[in-house]
């Protein structure tokens, strides 16, 4: 497959990759709802779309790739009571919601770096857009399709689905969701169950809160990115990413709110990455199971049987297609570990022969397959970003190098040009393309960086007198021989044994 084809989960096929503007590619990625920690959910989209990026620069794009921080509202339909997460957890954690929003976006940004996630070209927030919001939920009112009730306003739903293809991404139908609606507080303010709010009024308890029109409030989820996503990447963009469970209802929601504002649909292609499993079970704060990056990084949860490095938790979620479901288990990221490791030492072999410059040893075979394994990889990325089947044939490859180094396979069995033809490709893709780094290149910096978390971490649940995660916290490090010590300023500083 010489062109680019993936995925687009609204047609639900395949197609080819042609962008609107030849050379240049729009991508926009919803970002994180920076409420709280990011967690081991959060990888496997950002590393997938970090994916998707890298190779479509890799094929010559200019791309401008805008992933947004949620940084006020993202809450469900609760009626009128509705309150955004950010406030909601600003109040629990005595913050002020900016500061929050900064501890939390700080916290993702360390673990998107540490996965070696570039960062965006744009990354927009939801608070720094509040007058492209209004303005573009005045012009669906204008046209018809959004009303106001006691300050909030909705978009009407059973208005949009008559006269354009409501739920084609999703699979919803409407009347389904009518009959299956919950019964919610404030409903009588809607016209219909499935409208959903596009600005709420905010109660006087409320403490994010902007002018609008229609009184002081706050942004319903979908609103911000639409607004963003064309602010940025116009009114009809190529590519919107996100994880499947964001199709219902926020990217469902955005398709119907900004082809009224805009008069048509705003994305051609629109890719989802499956979810990730913990042991079989959905990953849930009712099972327990939540595994936020800094305990990922530590080994500090209890479903942990160690610490996993950063590398080797893309490297696993890399090594299945991002369309399927992906099941952690600590077996599979122990067998990730040792499989990048393998990978990896035999990158770096590579990186050290040189070729002898004769080819009386050439072996005419191994030499066809090695180019025909190197050119496998670019027909795999190019069948809808097939990262599991890359890996496969780096596996392929690897004991080639193995066996050069080791004496099995002539020094001169490959031709010079497929030898050079070997190295730029491992380099390409297991570096540029993965994204892949040696393990101990990071090991000194992730351990102060993680110690750092921790102790913040740390600060915080004192500050809450939760003792007891405080504590936790500490008997855990010094289980691993780290030892954590309170100074008299407030401050803490931890020694190795």
């Amino acid at each position: 497959m010489s062109e680019l084809h993936f995925y687009n989960s609204y047609t639900r096929r395949k197609e080819k990759f042609e962008s609107i503007t030849p050379g240049y590619a729009g991508l926009y990625v919803c970002g994180p709802t920076v409420s709280g920690e990011s967690h081991l959910g959060h990888a496997r989209p950002y590393i997938t779309f970090d994916v998707v990026q890298r190779y479509l620069k890799h094929l010559g794009y200019k791309v401008r790739y805008v992933r947004n921080i949620t940084d006020a509202g993202h809450f469900e339909e609760e009626g009128r009571e509705a309150t955004d997460k950010v406030d909601e957890k600003a109040k629990l954690e005595k913050l002020e919601p900016m500061e929050l929003v900064q501890k939390y976006t700080n916290l993702y940004h360390w673990g998107m770096h540490l996965f070696n996630c570039e960062d965006p070209a744009i990354e927009p927030t939801a608070t720094g857009h509040i007058i492209e919001q209004i303005s573009m939920i005045e012009t669906i009112i204008e046209k018809g399709y959004a009303y106001e009730v006691n300050g909030s306003v909705y978009f009407d739903v059973k208005k949009y689905a008559g006269n354009y293809p409501y739920g084609k991404l999703s699979g919803r139908v409407l009347d389904d969701q009518l009959e299956t609606s919950r019964d919610l507080d404030g409903q009588d303010e809607k016209r219909n169950k499935a409208d959903f709010a596009l600005w709420k009024n905010a109660p006087p308890e409320h403490i994010m809160r902007w002018k609008s029109p229609w009184g002081d409030g706050f942004p319903g989820w979908h609103i911000e990115c639409s607004a963003m996503s064309s602010k940025y990447l116009g009114e009809t963009f190529d590519i919107h990413g996100g994880g499947m469970d964001l199709q219902f209802p926020h990217h469902e929601s955005e398709i119907a709110q900004s082809t009224i504002a805009h008069g048509h649909p705003p994305v051609r292609y629109w890719i989802h990455n499956n979810m990730i499993t913990i042991n079989g079970k959905k990953m849930g704060k009712s099972y327990n199971n939540v595994i936020k990056l800094s305990e990922l990084f530590s080994g500090n949860h209890p479903i942990l049987e160690q610490a996993y490095h950063p590398m080797v938790v893309r490297f696993y979620i890399l090594q299945t297609h991002y369309r399927s479901t992906l099941d952690f288990s600590n077996e599979a990221l122990q067998a990730s570990e040792r499989a990048i490791r393998r990978l990896w030492e035999a990158y770096e072999l590579l990186q050290k022969l040189n070729h002898p410059g004769n080819t009386e040893a050439q072996d005419k075979t191994l030499d066809q397959q090695v180019v025909a394994w190197c050119n496998e990889l670019s027909d795999f990325m190019n069948d809808d970003f097939n990262t599991a089947k890359v890996i496969g044939n780096l596996f392929e490859l690897a004991p080639v190098i193995n066996g050069i180094k080791g004496g099995q396979v002539a020094a001169g069995a490959l031709s010079s040009g497929t030898f050079a033809m070997l190295k730029d490709t491992f380099k390409i893709f297991l570096e540029d393309i993965l994204g892949m780094q040696p393990l101990q290149a990071q090991q000194s910096n992730n351990l102060d960086n993680v110690l750092s978390i921790l102790i913040e971490i740390r600060k915080d649940a004192k500050k809450r007198k939760d003792f007891a995660t405080s504590d936790q916290i500490r008997n855990k490090l010094a289980e691993g021989g780290i030892l954590l010590k309170d100074e008299k300023d407030g401050s803490m500083s931890y020694t190795i044994e």
